[in-house]
């Protein structure tokens, strides 16, 4: 089973496999001389990736895949969206290769950066701005439970990723920087000072390239994050020389913690002494990544392979801001649809700018639980491109939800129900054995319905009188449903006589029909497939319906 996985995945097409095989072929050029790379792809290629893992010792290091968070603030949608995507590529390489090649996750949290300003929405601000340009982790906590800012906001980010059961290692630039991890590239940047230069001063302005310095010395005076230049320079003692503001030339060692670099030279420096394989990025970094990847070189190690993903814009096509506020957070996301939903939102063309507002997700859930729904159908080849296997990490659940969210909105509204017991009795009649503990997926959407319905579809309702062609087909449709038996639950043998209705009254074309039921009896320009709704709400309740949009009552 495992090699027609391997099978499976070299040829699959969806992007978290393409960038799978370049993974891999990363790692095969990094790791592996030309003859060795040859004759190890030559066995995974041949579905024996266990095999070339026994063979050559190097590939046995673990592959280390990297996502970063800047501790200033809360984890946020980006947050979200990469850690998912990064996974889904982790995912993808464990299939290409087999479940013995190791991997690694770290979530690596720029902690020691100074900081620059107060965040918005915080308690104590005025604390806050005492503790500017102090490193984030020597910021106090103004929430008042963790040692510092920086340690509130990680714990934070590690909760928020646990919450979405993320398999994932924490890493701390503070302890990375104070532990000594990073000292011997630090010492390289030292030594290779004027290369790192040569990289960095022509993207800068005249007058930053005046004073820029790789390294950002921390105050043994005020403790602050110092911008400042490097006057001295001490390679054989590992040590720098620069002004400190508050306690005049000063000369620290670059080990130990006593400095940090800049981000694009600690980027690149993180690459290195952490041999990171694999970062994606927003298409935002694309010169820093350029950059990052030049001076990685610089000091000795290979660039990661990566990905840039284009970045999200509001419903007018603006780019998303957090200082504007004009997206969506994920606490918003998680008011009105399934963490799934926002996986598969963040799997979809991910090189394709996309809006990010509350109208996408009732599509979003829809569309996540179709694919549901097509998976059990597919073919294995289909299966392995399909999202829901790179959500579900090739284990997709085997149903989904009986009922559309589409289709609850509109039961919510039309039962001007304010409670899921509400809709639970409604699904009594549809789907007799169904319970919260049996549909635990519908029953999550249901709430999730309520709140979308109440916030966003109740104030934008508009409902409007019918001509006399739709009084006509509506009253001629309400007396075959009541022709019918009236516990009718087939939604197609109600869809078909929609059908035909529509078809005697000579509505031209007939989606002209189907939107006059949904301007007429629910408000909206769209709504879902009539027969199911009508299956759900009852046939007598809609033969009400029908005759009360008929008489023009529901316009008000």
């Amino acid at each position: 089973m495992l090699q027609n996985l391997e099978t499976l995945a070299r040829d699959a097409r969806s992007w978290p496999f393409e960038q799978a095989r370049n993974l891999l072929d990363h790692v095969l050029k990094k790791r592996l001389s030309d003859a060795d790379r040859v004759a190890a792809k030559l066995l995974i290629d041949a579905g024996k990736a266990d095999e070339a893992l026994a063979t050559f010792e190097a590939l046995r290091k673990p592959v280390l895949l990297e996502t970063g968070y800047g501790p200033s603030g809360l984890p946020h949608m980006g947050t979200f969206g990469e850690v998912a995507r990064t996974t889904m590529v982790r995912n993808a390489f464990r299939a290409l290769t087999g479940d013995h090649w190791p991997t690694r996750l770290v979530a690596f949290s720029d902690d020691m950066d100074g900081l620059r300003k107060v965040p918005d929405g915080v308690p104590n601000p005025e604390m806050l701005k005492e503790d500017l340009h102090l490193p984030l982790t020597k910021v106090r906590d103004p929430f008042g439970t963790h040692d510092s800012f920086g340690a509130h906001n990680n714990a934070r980010l590690r909760a928020f990723l646990d919450g979405f059961g993320f398999d994932y290692e924490f890493m701390s630039s503070t302890d990375q920087y104070r532990s000594g991890r990073f000292d011997a590239v630090l010492l390289r940047v030292l030594e290779r000072f004027d290369e790192v230069m040569a990289v960095m001063l022509p993207t800068l302005g005249e007058e930053r390239r005046a004073t820029y310095s790789p390294f950002l010395p921390i105050s043994p005076v005020t403790g602050h994050v110092l911008q400042v230049s490097t006057l001295e320079r001490d390679v054989e003692a590992g040590t720098i020389t620069f002004d400190d503001p508050a306690g005049g030339r000063t000369t620290v060692p670059v080990t130990g913690g006593h400095v940090k670099l800049q981000w694009k030279p600690d980027w690149a420096m993180r690459w290195t002494a952490l041999d990171v394989d694999y970062e994606m990025s927003g298409k935002d970094l694309i010169e820093s990544v350029r950059e990052s990847s030049k001076l990685c070189r610089v000091m000795g190690g290979v660039p990661p392979e990566g990905f840039n993903y284009e970045l999200f814009l509001d419903v007018e096509g603006k780019k998303i801001s957090k200082s504007k506020g004009n997206g969506l957070t994920m606490d918003e996301w998680l008011r009105y649809g399934t963490p799934e939903s926002l996986a598969w939102y963040m799997f979809q063309s991910p090189k394709s700018a996309k809006s990010l507002h509350f109208n996408v997700i009732p599509r979003a859930i829809d569309d996540y639980l179709s694919f549901i729904d097509q998976y059990q159908a597919q073919e294995p080849a289909k299966r392995i491109d399909n999202a829901v296997w790179h959500i579900h990490a090739g284990d997709p659940p085997k149903v989904a939800s009986p009922v559309s969210f589409s289709l609850l909105l509109n039961l919510v509204g039309v039962a001007n129900a304010s409670t899921k017991e509400q809709l639970w009795a409604y699904m009594a009649r549809y789907i007799p054995d169904a319970t919260p503990e049996s549909e635990p997926t519908l029953d999550r959407l249901m709430g999730h319905a309520l709140n979308y319905f109440d916030d966003f579809v109740r104030p934008a309702k508009a409902f409007r009188a019918p001509t006399e062609q739709e009084a006509a087909a509506f009253r001629d449709l309400a007396s075959r449903l009541r022709a019918l038996p009236t516990d009718t639950t087939d939604g197609e043998v109600i869809q078909n006589e929609v059908y035909a209705v529509g078809k005697a009254h000579a509505f031209e074309p007939l989606r002209a029909w189907f939107g006059a039921l949904y301007e007429v009896l629910l408000g909206e320009k769209q709504g879902p497939r009539f027969g199911s709704f009508a299956a759900i709400y009852g046939l007598p309740q809609t033969v009400d319906l029908l005759e009360r949009g008929a008489n023009g009552d529901l316009a008000g």
